[in-house]
């Protein structure tokens, strides 16, 4: 390292300098030696640019404060605290009486796609195995009878269900029930099963039976603190990140969608994903998923960032077509920027991006634990805290050192429990 300063962050590199060919960047190392830092630093920065950074899904409620020092929008889904309501994506119903013709048709095709896809999604994770084939024509069909029902007004997942138990014309009809009620109910008993764990009391209920608690401000920037669900709760945490990735690309969609339609001024986005490998691991055909939800048009100066420890992380799914599609999200990025990691993930990271041997060594030194502070009688800082390679393509990387100002001091302090219980 050499001092210098570093002017490097996703959106100018692509916009400005031409640096990389999409707006977006892949954060690894191991936990504790800043990789969240990187993305509060490029959000601040983006605020002064009038580029709204949010925060889709924040496990510890690390980015809160940043949030509200920016005068941002903090959304708490919980427990007790708030839910999401998958079936009003981003609250885009709410805009669909402001356009017509392929305008509305577009919106609406936005807003059913991603009603599929969540639902699905969701299904997923609660059961532990992905719809069949039949299912997935069955909720089609029940989503669409739902749309015909409700219109612009926001239905409910016991909505859904109704639907279901109901078995409209249409539903029977892909159901392939023979004409016979008893067929068709026989046909449907998983399904029903599911959306009741999604209608119902309990956990996965709780977040996602009612109307969505606030709904995203797209002129501020926003965190949606997920906190308050317990870390043990894996499936309910990642069905979480889910519906907030899901709503606040929705979010980004519906602008663009009434920006170009000029009901809006096209406002820019930057989008953190946080703990991406948690929502991967959620289930079968879970990258699939997370793909459909994160897809965005890069021409509408979007930026995101993607944070996950390692890529044994994303390597380790059970299938080979969801383990080539993961190392597909590190492949696509238009940098990737790398804390300490293990040396045994060096290879792995080479199957995405090109490491020489110095780069790969330097990666695995920043890993190294903290040594005691003999003098102050209290563990000393990670050797390799705050320190970053950012990668683009095959180009040798840059090595830098992440410094805090004063400023940022309070709002990055994630360890805020620990000096209160002290």
């Amino acid at each position: 390292m050499t001092g210098a300063s570093l002017c490097c962050d996703p959106l100018s590199w692509f916009m400005r300098a031409h640096f990389i060919s999409n707006p977006s960047a892949f954060i690894l190392g191991k936990p504790g030696l800043g990789k969240s830092t990187i993305a509060r630093r490029w959000a601040i920065g983006y605020d002064h640019m009038g580029i709204n950074t949010m925060f889709l899904g924040d496990v510890k409620g690390e980015h809160v404060d940043v949030v509200r020092a920016l005068g941002g929008q903090v959304i708490a889904i919980g427990p007790g605290k708030g839910s999401i309501n998958v079936l009003d994506p981003g609250g885009a119903l709410g805009s669909l009486h402001r356009v017509s013709g392929a305008k509305r048709d577009e919106l609406h095709t936005i807003i059913q796609n991603r009603r599929g896809n969540m639902v699905r999604a969701l299904i997923t994770i609660s059961r532990g195995s992905r719809p069949s084939e039949r299912e997935r024509n069955i909720l089609s069909a029940c989503l669409d009878v739902l749309d015909e029902r409700f219109g612009d007004k926001p239905p409910l997942m016991s909505d859904l269900l109704q639907v279901l138990r109901e078995a409209p014309a249409p539903v029977r009809a892909v159901a392939v029930d023979r004409g016979d009620l008893q067929r068709y109910q026989a046909v449907t008993e998983g399904l029903e099963s599911s959306l009741i764990s999604l209608s119902g009391p309990g956990l996965m209920g709780d977040l996602f039976s009612h109307h969505t608690s606030e709904q995203i401000d797209p002129t501020r920037p926003v965190v949606f603190d997920i906190s308050a669900i317990n870390e043990v709760d894996q499936s309910v945490r990642a069905a979480a990140l889910m519906a907030c990735w899901d709503a606040g690309f929705c979010a980004v969609d519906v602008n663009h969608l009434l920006a170009t339609a000029g009901l809006e001024p096209l406002l820019r986005y930057f989008l953190v994903l946080d703990e991406l490998w948690s929502a991967l691991r959620s289930g079968p055909d879970m990258v699939e998923r997370v793909d459909q939800v994160t897809r965005l048009n890069r021409s509408f100066g979007v930026g995101q960032a993607l944070i996950s420890h390692t890529m044994s992380d994303l390597l380790s799914l059970p299938e080979e077509s969801d383990r080539m599609k993961a190392r597909g999200f590190v492949e696509r990025s238009g940098m990737v920027v790398c804390g300490g990691l293990p040396q045994k993930e060096i290879p792995l990271l080479n199957s995405a991006i090109s490491m020489s041997q110095t780069e790969a060594s330097m990666l695995a030194s920043w890993q190294d634990p903290p040594s005691w502070d003999t003098k102050a009688g209290v563990e000393a800082p990670p050797p390799g805290r705050g320190n970053f390679l950012v990668k683009v393509g095959g180009r040798p990387g840059i090595p830098f050192h992440l410094d805090l100002t004063a400023a940022e001091l309070h709002v990055n302090d994630t360890n805020k429990l620990w000096h209160e219980e002290a």
